[in-house]
């Protein structure tokens, strides 16, 4: 009678109706991303936790006070199917409760990441009476037939109460958290097969071994002339079996379509209860990696077309960029139609990439990993951690930012020692601003290895320059005039509410005496730059 009670309350709370408050959404609007939190653009200066980092109550306490202390103002926690099912039909979920008080008391937000069935590829997150049963829950199989650690994306009984689980926690936050203090809903994290390019159970082979269903032939037809280079080298619509379709690719692609079903039964039967913003993240193929080596199956640019046919219930995909190339990476998720949120990034990189994403990219969001690694000063003399003082000038900003990122009057780069060239140019409101990694002088040895600027044109001939590490050069725009650049000012500012401050008027030595805007090498600042235009 207990279980029946229980399961009776559970059928009562999945089947509410949805509350009537406008929920966040993400748009588009002149190639600018933006997440409308309750009606306004909201800038996620984020975080995302280590993955044990969120398991107790006394870690909430902990680690979000301190999050705020470094100005963040989003936390990336995970949410695991063990943490909230640990006995099956029976949910707990006073630790997410306690995370939710604590964000809204710090007056920060959550994005939660749902670890279900998988998570990095395989499925140590499930609960134990989950991996205990691989009869009811199966298990992918390797080439040799062997069983992994890793749920079939064919487990029927899998696929129904992981959705369940998923239903049931946005079915609980819809109730415990009408403030939305938790924004957005990751659904599973990382998944794809790890070892092999596909599954090679028995219920895995019978699919493979049949024919590709129509309806995915037909959405890849109609946007044809659209394709990746990868998928359109691979799509041979005349087939009909999955090796006759996608040649080489098929044990890919075929893993793309399985996690794509899976994940977009997962989302809907969440948005059935609360439709807040769902996406997938992917870990990234390193260079030279095959299928298998990195998780076949993923969300990648080269076949997310698939994903974007199969999973209608997944509102976008977002790239966990560790590589590099982090430009790359954002513009091949951007050329897809993807909004610019990245969910992981490596730390040390972290203040310079997340200038070029809300600066150059026009992003919504960025969260470099293991956030709760970093600890605010303890005395007022000591260094703010780099990543701090970007999010507090990208705060000084404010609104301006996200005005500006729609207007089309914003610019970033990043440079590295490492970097191809040493210098890149960017053009804003009609001047060419050159940027070149900080020397000393007179000997010209570089005085950091990384730099980076995000531009924002405040009204013509004024700009914000948020950066560290550079020195830049502004000349006028050939393709805009004939005119000559000339430098009026340049300030180090700071604000407080509505009122900017002038923090030191930078000329002489610290202009290279009027003709540049030499940046503190290690320290991030903000400076505004007005130049004007003379006649030749």
């Amino acid at each position: 009678m207990k279980r029946f009670l229980a399961m009776l309350g559970l059928f009562a709370l999945l089947t509410a109706p949805v509350v009537a408050a406008e929920l966040p959404k993400v748009v588009m609007e002149n190639g600018a991303s933006q997440l409308i939190v309750h009606g306004k653009p909201y800038l996620i200066l984020g975080g995302e936790l280590g993955n044990s980092s969120a398991g107790t109550a006394a870690q909430a306490d902990a680690i979000l006070p301190r999050l705020a202390a470094l100005r963040v103002n989003t936390a990336l926690i995970p949410e695991a199917w063990e943490q909230i099912e640990p006995t099956e039909d029976h949910f707990d979920f006073r630790l997410l409760d306690h995370w939710i008080d604590v964000a809204r008391k710090n007056q920060m937000h959550l994005v939660l990441l749902w670890f279900g069935s998988w998570k990095n590829g395989f499925s140590d997150y499930a609960p134990a009476w989950v991996k205990a049963d691989t009869r009811r829950f199966p298990r992918a199989r390797a080439i040799d037939g062997a069983p992994l650690d890793i749920l079939s994306t064919f487990g029927e009984e899998t696929l129904r109460l992981d959705s369940r689980a998923f239903a049931a926690l946005m079915a609980h936050l819809r109730t415990k958290d009408p403030q939305q203090t938790v924004l957005m809903v990751q659904v599973e994290n990382e998944v794809g097969l790890v070892g092999d390019g596909r599954d090679r159970s028995a219920s895995a082979d019978r699919a493979f071994a049949g024919n590709v269903p129509a309806s995915l032939i037909q959405a890849l037809l109609a946007k044809r002339a659209a394709l990746t280079p990868e998928l359109a080298a691979h799509f041979h619509p005349q087939g009909h079996t999955w090796k006759e379709v996608f040649g080489d690719a098929a044990d890919e692609a075929f893993m793309v379509w399985r996690y794509a079903a899976y994940a977009d039964a997962v989302a809907s039967a969440g948005k059935q209860q609360y439709a807040l913003p769902m996406y997938m993240n992917a870990q990234l193929p390193a260079p030279l990696e095959r299928a298998g080596e990195y998780p076949s199956g993923a969300s990648y640019p080269y076949y997310q077309q698939i994903y974007q046919a199969v999973a209608t219930h997944i509102d976008f995909y977002a790239p966990d960029i560790y590589w590099p190339d982090f430009a790359h990476w954002v513009q091949r998720y951007q050329a897809l139609g993807n909004p610019v949120f990245v969910p992981e990034a490596k730390i040390e990189s972290a203040p310079y990439n997340a200038l070029f994403l809300y600066g150059e990219a026009k992003g919504f969001g960025f969260c470099p990993f293991g956030i709760d690694s970093l600890n605010p000063p303890k005395d007022k003399h000591d260094a703010e951690p780099l990543v701090m003082q970007a999010y507090g000038a990208l705060g000084q900003l404010g609104g301006e930012l996200v005005q500006a990122q729609v207007a089309g009057r914003t610019r970033g780069l990043v440079l590295h020692a490492t970097s191809p060239r040493p210098t890149q140019t960017v053009s804003l409101g009609g001047y060419l601003f050159t940027a070149t990694l900080s020397r000393s002088w007179p000997d010209k040895h570089l005085l950091t290895n990384d730099g980076a600027m995000l531009l924002l044109e405040s009204k013509p001939g004024e700009f914000y320059v948020v950066g560290s590490g550079l020195t830049v050069t502004m000349t006028r725009d050939p393709d805009v005039d004939a005119r000559v650049a000339g430098i009026a000012s340049i300030e180090e500012v700071s604000r407080t509410d509505t009122d900017w401050k002038v923090v030191r008027r930078l000329n002489g030595d610290q202009s290279n005496q009027g003709r540049q805007l030499s940046m503190d090498p290690t320290q991030m600042r903000i400076y505004r730059v007005r130049l004007y235009a003379a006649e030749r």
